[in-house]
């Protein structure tokens, strides 16, 4: 069970994973020691799995990403997974309901790189047809 308060750390922490526990400790109106403690309880448990990296400035504006749809044909879905996991500019791969079987999170620095990488999946044993989705803009991300 998440407290309230934990609830707070990990909203503070999706903000910003590298705030000092004393700055974290400080907003949350606790104890150093008591936020140390914490996040340590939420590590141990799995509830904080991993600190990131989030781009930013010109570099992320300059990215280029997209929601790539992709059938898989079943009996190939395991050697599939693998192979789009090899694929650096695979940001994120979802198993999905619906028509098509996953959805992946391609990011390219160029249109050109990330025709490339379509390419790519398309070409990937096991694959039986994609459809993508450019993203024009990103008006939110937590």
């Amino acid at each position: 069970m998440i407290s309230a308060q934990d609830q707070a750390l990990l909203s503070l922490l999706r903000q910003n994973a590298r705030a000092s526990v004393s700055a974290l400790a400080r907003t949350l109106g606790l104890s150093r020691s008591t936020v140390q403690n914490r996040i340590a309880r939420l590590e141990s448990s799995g509830v904080i799995r991993r600190y990131s990296l989030e781009l930013g400035g010109e570099y992320a504006a300059n990215q280029v990403e997209a929601h790539v749809s992709i059938k898989v044909h079943q009996k190939l879905t395991a050697r599939t997974n693998q192979a789009l996991e090899q694929i650096a500019a695979v940001a994120q791969l979802y198993s999905v309901s619906g028509e098509y079987d996953l959805l992946a999170v391609v990011q390219a620095q160029s249109l050109e790189a990330l025709s490339a990488v379509l390419d790519d999946i398309g070409n990937l044993e096991g694959v039986e047809r994609t459809n993508s989705a450019v993203v024009l803009e990103t008006r939110f991300r937590r």
